[in-house]
């Protein structure tokens, strides 16, 4: 069994994410010791969805302008479609990953959670994978897109969708250890 004691990771997410894309890297890393953070703009709880079905309600562990980077070793930031579109423009949100990334700790975007990544300036250079819609959004960017069930670019770590997951889910802990 993978131990990750001591390892502190941030999930960002607001309402509307994709349901597997945040429950399942919360609950695998979880289940290996990491300590994980679900953050939000808002306290209180955010709706997942399946596709366009709602599904579970997360309660929030913090709000993303309470993270700190200096605390955690890596962010994952899932899909869905408004999830990622509002995700995008929270100031708090950018500021964080740009932190993480600076600090050269693992920034893992799965669909269209790609999208904070471009909206922070982080894409610029980069190699990525995402939902294939989101393929002009990276190059306009100025990154390279590819469609690979995963690709890492040095602490950057990108995924397509869900069922993508598990291996999305190994790269990260890979990175962790």
């Amino acid at each position: 069994m993978i131990n990750l004691s001591g390892k502190r990771i941030a999930i960002i997410s607001t309402n509307y994410f994709e349901e597997a894309e945040l429950i399942e890297p919360l609950n695998q890393l979880r289940s290996m010791g990491a300590k994980v953070d679900v953050a939000a703009p808002h306290a209180g709880t955010i709706q997942g969805v399946r596709g366009i079905e709602k599904t579970q309600r997360v309660a929030v562990d913090t709000t993303i302008d309470m993270l700190d980077a200096a605390l955690y070793d890596a962010v994952i930031i899932p899909g869905g479609v408004v999830n990622a579109d509002h995700l995008r423009v929270e100031q708090a949100a950018q500021e964080f990953v740009k932190a993480i990334a600076a600090a050269k700790k693992p920034v893992a975007a799965i669909c269209h959670g790609a999208w904070l990544l471009v909206s922070s300036g982080l894409a610029k250079g980069r190699t990525f994978t995402s939902y294939p819609t989101l393929e002009d959004d990276i190059v306009n960017a100025g990154g390279i897109w590819v469609d690979k069930e995963v690709f890492q670019d040095e602490n950057f770590i990108t995924s397509r969708k869900p069922t993508d997951i598990p291996a999305f889910i190994e790269k990260i802990v890979n990175s962790l250890r």
